[in-house]
């Protein structure tokens, strides 16, 4: 069993863009900035963006972060969005998801500029995705995809099931791992009302667990030599930590990892990869590489 390491794999392409972004800026081009926006004061969110703008440093961005509270209306939201969307030293933005529920997220989601749209949830860029034209992909599943290729995990002809129909990972995950420059398997994908989820899993030799329920995948749902790759990170109450809680992934580790030829470890696996992503979609807003 080789563990997939996500925290190495993302630091080396961290340093990969931050050396590409030196030369860009050394033959007078301009630094690619990212903008957050990030609504109230969720743990997660706020973990979650604290890292990205760590790793912006990292790599040689320039960053931006907008602070709303909870309360903040749809209306001003919209409109921080258009001003974002006509920034021209902004490259690429995010609004940070989940938003309070008072707020329409897809509405906010379709009113990002998709030439900014470094998440890859606008319409546009998953319509793009779908039938592999360039364009930004959605970080986690690009992330899962690079860490793929960087371990030399052959996808080719073999079967793959994604457990999760999410907008976020599962549907565009299942569509990378279907299209011949990406992945170029047999894909299934299996949710919470599938009735032969364990047999599904059985078959595959890639399982991507995207369902959201901590040690959801057990050694019994998978077969010797299998890769799997545990998008799961639940808050998990813990009283030995400081923090009062571990992340827990959506496969039972301990009794899965010694049948599988390659795992990722939640945390350190996925997570660093989401963020490294964002990086490259940034980077490739910076450059106009998919849009003029």
């Amino acid at each position: 069993m080789q563990l997939i390491d996500g925290k190495a794999t993302a630091a080396a392409i961290k340093a990969e863009i931050a050396e590409e972004v030196k030369k860009i800026v050394a033959e007078g081009g301009k630094q690619p900035h990212l903008a957050a926006v990030l609504v109230g004061h969720d743990g997660g969110s706020e973990t979650y963006v604290k890292n990205k703008v760590l790793a912006c440093e990292a790599c040689g961005f320039k960053s931006t972060l907008i602070r709303y509270e909870d309360d903040v209306t749809e209306e001003e939201l919209l409109s921080c969005v258009s001003r974002l969307n006509r920034d021209d030293d902004v490259d690429g933005f995010i609004v940070q998801l989940p938003l309070p529920k008072h707020i329409n997220e897809q509405k906010i989601i379709e009113a990002i500029d998709y030439h900014k749209d470094v998440d890859g949830f606008h319409p546009i860029n998953v319509g793009r995705m779908a039938i592999g034209l360039p364009c930004f992909i959605s970080a986690t599943p690009l992330g899962i995809v690079t860490l793929l290729k960087r371990y030399g995990i052959e996808t080719s002809g073999k079967k793959c099931v994604v457990l999760g129909r999410s907008n976020i990972v599962g549907k565009p995950m299942a569509q990378l791992m279907m299209q011949k420059q990406y992945g170029d398997a047999t894909v299934t994908v299996c949710h919470s009302h599938s009735k032969t989820l364990k047999e599904e899993c059985r078959q595959a030799d890639i399982i991507i667990a995207a369902i959201g329920s901590p040690e959801f995948v057990t050694a019994d749902m998978v077969k010797d030599g299998a890769v799997l790759v545990d998008v799961g990170t639940t808050r998990v109450p813990d009283s030995t930590r400081k923090s009062g809680f571990r992340l827990c992934g959506d496969v039972k580790f301990d009794e899965v990892a010694p049948k599988c030829s390659f795992i990722t470890p939640v945390p350190g696996g996925v997570g660093p990869m989401t963020i490294c992503s964002l990086m490259l979609n940034t980077l490739a807003a910076g450059k106009k590489e998919y849009y003029k």
